[in-house]
């Protein structure tokens, strides 16, 4: 599997890190308050997606959907994504993008985890150490805005002390044996989406730090194809 290069964008300068993702996890439903929770379960209930046995849930998917390329090639118009904080761990250290768990929403009314595993993830090549923000984590902002008709909308925006902490995640994947590695990825949760769920041919993931000055900003360009059947 490549190797992929990021840049680190610390506090004291920038520099290029390169490691091979060999682990990807989408932690779902990882709200810390159960009414927050349980309106995104009803939310994707209303397009017919099953709920949860439990919360949250750690999907485990292919390390090769993980790009921070531009444009992201789809099939048909059903991929919708979801703007999540993403965990990685490299050299023993912990760092931070921006991403999007984007989803196949007509798959996900049969299978979560296949609907998952059939989009990429896209992820910012720009990241932050997890130790320069851990301090003031919930005071971190998730926002998203798509493209429509040729306007830009805001499709999310949340704290995230609306969902569970990196720590409170590791800890729920070790109660799970699950070795969050060198070599690991995790996509953190999401907020709730305003309005309808919904496809767009553009869309732009930010993590906004009001603390340190600073943002984490990526641009997704998605290029779907024909359907035959």
């Amino acid at each position: 599997m490549a190797a992929t290069t990021f840049t680190v964008q610390k506090q004291t300068g920038a520099s290029e890190l390169e490691t091979t993702v060999e682990q990807l996890i989408i932690a779902g439903w990882a709200g810390r308050d159960a009414g927050a929770v349980e309106e995104h379960i009803r939310e994707l209930e209303e397009i017919g997606v099953k709920r949860p046995a439990h919360t949250p849930t750690f999907y485990r998917l292919a390390p090769m959907l993980l790009s921070n390329a531009p444009v992201m090639t789809v099939t048909g118009q059903e991929a919708t994504g979801e703007v999540e904080a993403v965990l990685i761990r490299a050299g023993g250290a912990f760092y931070v993008g921006i991403g999007s768990d984007h989803t196949d929403r007509k798959l996900e009314t049969l299978s979560v985890t296949l609907s998952k595993q059939i989009c990429a993830k896209p992820v910012s090549r720009d990241l932050w150490p997890l130790e320069e923000i851990e301090d003031h984590w919930d005071e971190l902002v998730l926002s998203s805005t798509i493209e429509v008709d040729g306007k830009t909308v805001s499709y999310q925006e949340g704290p995230l002390s609306s969902l569970l902490s990196p720590r409170d995640l590791l800890d729920r994947l070790a109660q799970q044996e699950i070795d969050f590695a060198d070599g690991s990825a995790m996509l953190c949760g999401t907020v709730p989406i305003k309005g309808e769920i919904r496809f767009a041919h553009r869309m732009q993931v930010r993590l906004e730090d009001p603390v340190l000055g600073r943002a984490l900003v990526h641009e997704i360009t998605l290029a779907p194809l024909p359907l035959a059947d």
